[in-house]
């Protein structure tokens, strides 16, 4: 059955794709997005489905957000500050989106009795030496000193409200624990290292690694992401519960620059680029961020289906069709 569903934060990377999606099924979608980090660019081509409303505003502004939670069935949360160099730069801003926006969803959603999907992060596991995360794992940070842990620090504190929600209101919450979602239309404009790289590589500039390229990752291509969202979703025992997404290929961040300089045969230097000329004095990185994803898998039978170079080369193909180089 068609629903009305609210994306906010969905004229964001993955937000649009979301709405794009959900647009496809049949869905009646709105969307608000005040453009921090999202674009208009990446909603332009929904104004033609007469299913599809926008809202350029914040999620702070309650009297809005409540009329569009009321009409809507269920909302997907994904509006939050994201990207390392935005959360290093305007740390106050990152606590304020994320924890505010969250706790005034939640309120809103529990007068309206309005199921909400809330977005993490996997940088909430922060220095675990573990080989691959569980929901269930110790959370373990640095010290505040370091801007850097703030956001996961506040995407901590929205986990803690969204199951607060459920469990002493009845909320039916789902979250979502995302591990580098990539592909067309996003922006390495705030830190994320792969468009960063297809960018670099496509236009024969030096790729820059930071650190010395021994820290590992997976990547999961947006187009299996927001399949994982539609089938945990569509399963009511959901509720209450936390899910990892992400995928199942490890590479270091050396190893992924000379895979994308290989793909797009990019005449690209390599070098490295120290974290403190990167971000700030001190900076402290997750060396490891493997999912686990046993849970969604037993639940839903989803795995990840696009390889990492298809998610090159989806990438490149992207930044090559809109000029961005």
């Amino acid at each position: 059955m068609s629903q009305r569903i609210l994306v906010t934060g969905g004229a964001g990377f993955i937000g649009s794709h979301l709405s794009e999606r959900l647009l496809n099924d049949g869905n009646t979608v709105m969307v608000i997005d005040d453009l921090t980090t999202g674009s208009i660019d990446n909603i332009l081509h929904l104004k033609v489905n007469q299913n599809f409303k926008y809202y350029l505003d914040t999620i702070l502004r309650k009297s809005l957000l409540l009329e569009l939670i009321d009409e809507a069935d269920t909302i997907f949360h994904l509006a939050a500050a994201v990207g390392v160099e935005l959360i290093i730069k305007n740390p106050t801003r990152t606590i304020e989106t994320n924890i505010r926006g969250t706790d005034i969803v939640l309120d809103l959603a529990q007068k309206k009795n309005k199921k909400v999907i809330v977005t993490s992060t996997s940088e909430v596991y922060g220095k675990s030496n573990k080989q691959k995360f569980k929901e269930d794992d110790d959370l373990i940070l640095g010290p505040t000193t370091k801007s850097r842990w703030s956001y996961a620090a506040s995407k901590i504190i929205d986990e803690f409200l969204a199951l607060a929600y459920y469990k002493d209101k009845g909320v039916p919450v789902v979250i979502f624990r995302l591990f580098n979602i990539v592909g067309p239309r996003q922006t390495g404009q705030y830190g994320m290292v792969l468009p960063r790289f297809v960018k670099q590589a496509l236009s024969n500039q030096p790729i820059t690694v930071y650190g010395d390229g021994s820290q590992t990752r997976t990547f999961l291509h947006v187009y299996d992401a927001v399949n994982a969202f539609l089938k945990v979703i569509s399963c009511p025992e959901s509720c209450g519960n936390i899910y990892n997404i992400g995928g199942d290929e490890e590479i270091s961040i050396l190893s992924l620059a000379k895979t994308v300089k290989t793909l797009l045969d990019s005449s690209s230097e390599i070098i490295f680029v120290p974290y403190s000329e990167a971000y700030e004095k001190g900076f402290e990185d997750m060396h490891r961020r493997v999912p686990d994803v046993t849970k969604i898998n037993s639940l839903t039978g989803w795995k990840q289906e696009l390889s990492l170079e298809k998610i090159i080369k989806d990438i490149a193909g992207y930044q090559l069709n809109k000029g961005q180089l």
